[in-house]
């Protein structure tokens, strides 16, 4: 399988951050993020120090980012999906795309189809497919999983690791017994959504990212991810970080489509806002990622 991205310029592996276009969409009024049009917004986030986007499949026809790169997200619910997004996307000039798989009520018969597929896939066209860490897919266990690493060790991962932290409430018990038994999974993550959940909320304002024990066990899972990158890493390889912080709702024209990722607060006039700033939090992140990929470096060095 196409494991890693790479841009083939024979540096060190690095860290490249990137910014899911999901993070500045329906920002609230208060939030400093960028306003305008395409080259306006595409300028800031150059101006921030995001090195790429990633959009949604449907988007790649309108978007030719100048200067970033592109990366891009989808599902696959059959067998002949991986290869139509392979073909679709790379032909788009995306570097990747992770992708949602299936419903989560799936046997492991046809878990192992539709992740052969994905493995297939990318072999063939010679292209990264991130099979994400998700809730109400194939991998919204941490025991089924590790399984399937078991199976098919050649899948590579994106970790949204807010869907295990939150939704399998990793701190009820003993956390880094966790993820010692999740490291097969860690070991081959290549992609991160950045988002940070507490113990019953997927996503939520972490303020600096200080004194708060959640970002503490975020940092810890990035680490190890990220470590695991380096340790079979090749000149040229890069580990991909995008946040994706997404809004509570955005409007399509008269749809309104509910995600209810950013939560909801009276404001200084009792009317419902989002918590925080989503485009200063993706950069608190972005931090974040940068801390755990040094630290990954000493942890690979001290081994």
């Amino acid at each position: 399988m196409t494991t890693n991205m790479n841009d083939g310029s024979g540096c060190a592996p690095y860290l490249r951050t990137d910014l899911n276009l999901g993070s500045i969409a329906a920002l609230p009024d208060f939030s400093t993020g960028p306003r305008g049009d395409r080259d306006d917004v595409f300028a800031a986030l150059r101006a921030a120090g995001y090195r790429g986007i990633q959009v949604m499949g449907e988007q790649l026809g309108s978007l030719a980012p100048e200067g970033l790169r592109l990366t891009a997200s989808g599902r696959v619910g059959g067998p002949d999906d991986a290869a139509a997004l392979a073909v679709r996307h790379k032909a788009a000039g995306c570097d990747a795309t992770t992708v949602h798989v299936g419903t989560g009520l799936e046997s492991d018969d046809d878990i192992d189809r539709l992740v052969s597929s994905i493995v297939e896939a990318s072999e063939k066209f010679s292209y990264p497919i991130y099979v994400e860490t998700h809730r109400a897919t194939v991998t919204q266990d941490m025991r089924r999983t590790v399984d399937l690493v078991s199976r098919i060790p050649e899948v590579r991962f994106n970790g949204d690791f807010s869907h295990w932290y939150t939704g399998l409430e990793m701190t009820y018990g003993n956390f880094e017994a966790k993820l010692d038994f999740i490291a097969p999974v860690l070991e081959r993550v290549r992609f991160m959504h950045g988002r940070i959940g507490n113990s019953c909320c997927m996503q939520v304002d972490i303020g600096s990212g200080e004194d708060r024990p959640h970002v503490e066990h975020f940092k810890a899972i990035w680490t190890r991810a990220m470590a695991g990158f380096l340790k079979d890493a090749r000149p040229g390889d890069y580990f991909c970080f995008a946040p994706e912080l997404l809004p509570a709702h955005i409007d399509l024209g008269a749809q309104r489509i509910t995600l209810n990722y950013a939560r909801l607060f009276p404001g200084p006039d009792g009317a419902l806002r989002e918590e925080g700033d989503r485009w200063q939090q993706a950069a608190v992140l972005t931090s974040i990622a940068k801390t755990c990929w040094e630290a990954a470096q000493d942890r690979l060095q001290a081994a």
